[in-house]
């Protein structure tokens, strides 16, 4: 469900593998679920278990696990398997394998008549008056921007600051490696390094709460 799922593909992957599962993403990790879907079903699946994990920040809500399924099972040409969805996530990494083990004991049919994927609330470009871009590259996930974006997050809610004043996104590589972790706040152009969890709380009040860049952090331009 979130990146650091994707981080953690091996893990995962290893994981799967001892219960004859598989693993798919729903955002900036190949295969995504749609594709795993298809694959499956091409292969002559019948009934397909869906198991939501989540185990980092800016995940989406479990509810997306089913609008995609849906989505994809309404889209889908010819033979359509059995989709059954658990109805909780794992959510730390030693409940992944009982997950698997046990189906997370309760799953719920996917039936087609689940919301779809627009919604007049997502029509329009939201509101917000910055937007905060976390490296999630190779280096920057290295060096820990997991916990920069966590930190952001948090910083953000206790700051008061909602989605008229931030968008933060996760993005890939953003080229200056050697300063990871790297984050940069637009339209300021911003660009800090070095940004471990205490430097973020201190972007978070001072820069997006504020409006004073935070010096020490900043990088040149």
């Amino acid at each position: 469900m979130s990146v650091t799922d994707v981080d953690r593909r091996d893990e995962l992957l290893g994981r799967a593998r001892d219960h004859d599962a598989s693993v798919a993403f729903l955002q900036l990790g190949d295969p995504s679920l749609s594709h795993e879907l298809t694959r499956l079903a091409d292969e002559g699946i019948a009934t397909i278990t869906l198991i939501g994990i989540s185990l980092g920040p800016l995940a989406p809500g479990h509810s997306w696990l089913r609008r995609i399924a849906a989505h994809w099972w309404r889209e889908r040409t010819g033979r359509r398997p059995e989709i059954q969805v658990a109805t909780r996530l794992a959510t730390d990494p030693d409940e992944v394998a009982a997950a698997l083990a046990d189906k997370l004991a309760e799953t719920r049919p996917i039936t087609g008549t689940e919301p779809g994927l627009t919604s007049p609330a997502w029509e329009q470009v939201p509101s917000h008056v910055r937007q905060v871009l976390i490296c999630r590259g190779p280096r920057c996930t290295a060096k820990g921007s997991e916990e920069t974006a966590r930190a952001v997050i948090l910083g953000a809610m206790e700051a008061g600051l909602g989605d008229d004043d931030l968008l933060i996104t996760h993005t890939g590589c953003q080229f200056p490696c050697n300063q990871a972790p790297v984050l940069s706040v637009q339209p300021d152009d911003a660009w800090y390094g070095n940004v471990e969890a205490a430097a973020a709380r201190a972007i978070v009040r001072d820069h997006l709460a504020d409006g004073r860049p935070v010096e020490a952090y900043l990088l040149p331009r």
